[in-house]
């Protein structure tokens, strides 16, 4: 059905899922889930299996180093899928860019993460320089998008809503070849609303 629809499949598995930590058994127990996730990826033909860098652990760019040295253990069905993204606590694009570069992992922009946790660089940098790592690995960029629940205004950012404000649907967005993923609570429905809304609301055509 996805192959018939043009429907891009991507895993994101829970966040017990640290290849960055300094515990041997937790890095493990999360290759051995990646290795899961990359034998139904493969059979089902999903193109991503999307994962955050973790936790600090009081030195970024030690953690990242860990996580980096983790690589070659992986299967080549996890690694040639494994992305990275932002969250809205430890990592900002800032700080995931020139490292999924370097190691040329693909960089997964969520932009609500960005908007709560901002670390100087605009969306559109941030849009921009996420493309440029998928062009250089022959892909089409992948992108998340979610609205706060109760506002901007109203309290914690950071709980996603059951659909998303089109005004947060970054207008550099537009236009551009890539996929957007609706991280919102009413799922399917929120995609349809969120088509509908582009559709009345923005002059330009829905990608």
């Amino acid at each position: 059905m996805a192959r018939k629809n043009d429907i891009r499949l991507s895993f994101h598995p829970d966040q017990f899922v640290v290849l960055s930590s300094p515990h041997s058994q937790v890095v493990a127990n999360a290759i051995r889930e990646l290795e899961y996730h990359g034998m139904l990826a493969d059979a089902v033909g999903a193109d991503l299996i999307n994962i955050h860098a973790g936790g600090v652990y009081g030195d970024k760019v030690r953690t990242l180093q860990r996580l980096k040295d983790v690589l070659p253990h992986l299967s080549v069905a996890v690694r040639k899928r494994l992305t990275l993204e932002n969250d809205d606590v430890s990592y900002t694009p800032r700080d995931l860019l020139s490292f999924c570069a370097l190691s040329s992992i693909p960089f997964v922009y969520d932009v609500h993460h960005h908007r709560c946790h901002p670390d100087g660089l605009s969306v559109e940098e941030t849009t921009t320089l996420a493309k440029d790592i998928w062009k250089n690995l022959g892909r089409e960029p992948y992108t998340h998008i979610s609205s706060p629940r109760n506002g901007w205004q109203g309290g914690n950012p950071k709980p996603h809503a059951d659909y998303i404000d089109w005004v947060d649907f970054p207008a550099c967005w537009l236009g551009r070849m890539m996929t957007v993923d609706v991280e919102a609570k009413a799922k399917e429905l929120a995609v349809i609303a969120l088509m509908e809304d582009l559709k009345s609301h923005i002059d330009a055509p829905v990608p």
